[in-house]
């Protein structure tokens, strides 16, 4: 059997990956405004619904992006000092050598994607249709788990979420 390790994603907020990683904390707003997603339960509900999250990174090879499976925890933002945005910790976890593990322990800043598929929309010509999804595109932090508890509690809220 493979080794595996355990992974956190933390802080896939914009500013706060920005601010974790020393950044100027800002980032640019949606072209289509009226479509972003500004409910926590909006943002929960395309969470739940997903079963895969994109994770994307960039090593001297260039930008590559990965498929995986997840667990995850919120935490409101009553609960963060100085955040207006809900937090979002992402739990999953792989081999415990390769290109991503290689990647993430070299520059551990990483964008998230993941999506649930709503269906065609139909127009009257070509260009007018279109495909509707609801979406959720972030960045945040790769964390290595070490403690067994900790890397016990990530597997836990990945097997909750897919079980």
């Amino acid at each position: 059997a493979q080794a595996a390790q355990a992974q956190q994603i933390a802080g896939m907020t914009q500013a706060g990956a920005a601010a974790q990683a020393g950044m100027p904390v800002s980032h640019r707003p949606m072209r289509q405004a009226g479509r972003q997603l500004r409910s926590t339960t909006q943002l929960h509900a395309v969470v739940e619904a997903c079963q895969t999250v994109r994770i994307a990174a960039v090593d001297n090879e260039g930008v590559f992006i990965v498929p995986m499976s997840f667990g995850y925890d919120w935490a409101d933002p009553a609960d963060l000092e100085g955040s207006d945005e809900p937090r979002l910790a992402l739990w999953v976890h792989s081999a415990v050598e390769g290109r991503k593990v290689d990647v993430f322990d070299a520059e551990p800043r990483v964008a998230i994607e993941m999506d649930v598929q709503e269906g065609v929309i139909t127009g009257n010509y070509a260009c007018a249709y279109s495909y509707a999804y609801r979406s959720i595109v972030g960045t945040g932090t790769v964390h290595r788990i070490q403690s067994p508890e900790m890397k016990r509690y990530g597997l836990e809220r990945i097997m909750a979420h897919l079980a």
